[in-house]
C-alpha cells in the first residue's frame, strides 16, 4: 500500500477502505507518512468529502492511536456532553451538577481554552483550591460517590487527532465537515462515554456561521455515534449573541451558580434544560424529553443541584463556601461601564467581537503560553430585543490591567447593532438531530 495511491484515490472522489484509512492514520502517527503527503490527503478530503462509513473509520482510527479511558467501573450509563464552542458558553458548569443530581453519572474530561476565555478547567480553577489532577481510580470513585467529576484531558488521548489538527490549522483544511466531526467524536469516544449529547452552535460567535452548515456537522457527528454504537443526540443552538450575560472565567462561574439557584439568565437556563433533558433520556432516567425537562426544572427549584455543586467542588479540593458567597471568587480591581450613544432596540450583538474584547482584557489565551486573568471579563447589561436609551450602561468591563480598556470599550460598543424597531425574536434552539433524522424548529 502506497500513500501516493491513496491520495490519488481520494482526489478522484473514490471511497477508501477501512484498511486504507487505518494505514494512513497509523503511518502518520508513527512518522512514516510525512506532513506534505497528509496535507495533500486532507485537501483531497476537503474537496471530495467522505462517506459516513469512511468518517466513522477515520474517527475510530484516531481513537485507537492512543489511550482509551475505561469507565466500566462507574455505575450507570455515562453520558458526555460536548459544545462546539462559543462566547459565554457556561453550560458544562450548570449541566454537570444538574444532571448528576438526577442520577446520571457525569465523568467528564475537559480542556483549557485557547481563545476568548478559558475552558471549563480554567473556569473551575477560579474556585480556590479546586484541582483537576485526579488519578483514574480517584476519578471513578468520585463519580460513583458524587455522580460528577471533571478532570483535565490526558496527554495521550487521540494523539493522531492532535497531530492532524495542527496540520489542518496551517493548511486551510480546518473547516471540512468529515475532519471536524471525526476530530470531535474521536475524543468523546476515547474518553469512554456510553452516550453523547452535542451542542452544535450556529451564528456569529460559532465556528459554523450558518444553520445549514451547523445541521450538516450535527448530522455527521450523530452518524459517527450511531456507526460506533454510541447513542448520540445533537442540539443546534444559537450563538449569534453571547449566551447569558457573563464572558470571563470567575464571572461565568458566578453566573452558573445563579442559574443553578434559578436566578440565572433565561437563555442559559433554557439551553441547559434542553441539553440536560436529552442526557437524562440517554441515561435512562426519563422516558421522554418532556418528562426529563420537568425533572430538571424541579431539581433547580428544590435547591438540590446547588448541594451537588458544593459536594463536587469540595471533593476536588475547592472551597465550597464560594457557592454561597461568590464574592470569594477572584475580583477585578475596576469596573468600567460602556455607555450607549444612541437609542432604540438591540438588533444584534456580534458575539465574536465580545469574545475577542474579553480576551484583550486578559480573560483568554492568545497563545498556549499566555496566562489567564481569572477575574476579568465583560458583563452584558443589554441583550438582543432589549430597549436602549442614550446614556444606558450596555455592558460593564471587569478590569485589572488598564492597557487595552479604551480600545475594548470602542470594540464592545461597536459590537452592538441598535435599530429603531424591535425585531422578531431569534430562536435559541434551531432543531434536534438524532439517529432517526433531523427535526428543525
Amino acid at each position: 500500500m502506497r500513500m501516493v495511491d491513496l491520495i490519488h484515490k481520494k482526489r478522484e472522489g473514490q471511497e477508501l477502505t477501512t484498511e486504507e484509512i487505518n494505514f494512513i492514520i497509523d503511518g502518520y502517527s508513527r512518522g512514516a507518512i510525512p506532513d506534505y503527503q497528509l496535507s495533500a490527503f486532507t485537501m483531497a478530503v476537503f474537496y471530495q468529502g467522505m462517506t459516513e462509513r469512511e468518517t466513522a473509520d477515520l474517527t475510530l482510527a484516531m481513537v485507537e492511536s492512543g489511550e482509551q479511558i475505561d469507565l466500566s467501573k462507574i455505575e450507570g450509563i455515562k453520558v458526555d456532553k460536548h459544545s462546539t464552542g462559543g462566547v459565554g458558553d457556561t453550560t458544562t458548569l450548570v449541566l454537570g451538577p444538574l444532571v448528576a443530581t438526577a442520577g446520571v453519572p457525569v465523568a467528564k474530561m475537559s480542556g483549557r481554552g485557547l481563545g476568548h476565555t478559558g475552558g471549563t478547567i480554567d473556569k473551575l480553577e477560579s474556585i480556590e483550591g479546586f484541582h483537576v489532577e485526579l488519578n483514574n481510580q480517584e476519578f471513578i470513585d468520585q463519580v460513583n460517590k458524587v455522580k460528577l467529576s471533571v478532570i483535565g484531558q490526558t496527554a495521550n488521548l487521540t494523539p493522531a487527532d492532535k497531530k492532524l489538527y495542527a496540520l489542518r490549522d496551517v493548511t486551510a483544511t480546518v473547516d471540512s465537515i468529515p475532519l471536524i466531526a471525526s476530530s470531535i467524536m474521536s475524543k468523546k469516544i476515547a474518553a469512554g462515554a456510553d452516550a453523547i449529547v452535542l451542542d452544535v452552535k450556529t451564528g456569529d460567535g460559532a465556528f459554523m456561521k450558518t444553520t445549514e452548515k451547523s445541521f450538516e456537522l450535527a448530522k455527521a457527528m450523530v452518524d459517527i455515534g450511531t456507526l460506533t454504537k454510541r447513542n448520540t443526540v445533537a442540539v443546534v443552538s444559537d450563538m449569534d449573541q453571547p449566551l447569558g450575560f457573563a464572558v470571563g472565567n470567575a464571572l461565568e462561574v458566578k453566573e452558573a451558580i445563579e442559574t443553578l439557584k434559578g436566578n440565572g439568565p433565561k437563555d442559559l437556563e433554557e439551553l441547559c434544560l434542553v441539553l440536560g433533558s436529552h442526557m437524562l433520556v440517554l441515561g435512562e432516567k426519563a422516558k421522554t424529553v418532556e418528562e426529563a425537562y420537568q425533572i430538571l426544572e424541579d431539581i433547580i427549584h428544590s435547591g438540590k443541584a446547588i448541594e451537588t455543586l458544593k459536594e463536587f467542588v469540595k471533593a476536588q479540593g475547592g472551597n465550597p463556601d464560594v457557592i454561597d458567597n461568590p464574592d470569594l471568587l477572584p475580583q477585578a480591581e475596576a469596573l468600567i461601564d460602556v455607555i450607549a450613544e444612541e437609542e432604540g432596540f438591540v438588533h444584534k450583538i456580534h458575539a465574536e467581537e465580545i469574545g475577542i474584547s474579553a480576551m484583550m482584557l486578559g480573560a483568554g489565551r492568545e497563545t498556549k503560553e499566555s496566562e489567564i486573568d481569572l477575574a476579568v471579563g465583560i458583563k452584558l447589561n443589554k441583550k438582543v430585543g432589549d430597549r436602549v436609551d442614550k446614556g444606558d450602561v450596555i455592558a460593564t468591563l471587569y478590569v485589572n490591567n488598564p492597557k487595552n480598556v479604551e480600545e475594548v470599550k470602542r470594540k464592545v460598543l461597536a459590537a452592538y447593532t441598535i435599530g429603531s424597531e424591535k425585531l422578531a425574536e431569534r430562536p435559541l434552539i434551531f432543531g434536534i438531530v438524532t439517529k432517526d433524522g433531523i427535526q428543525k424548529n
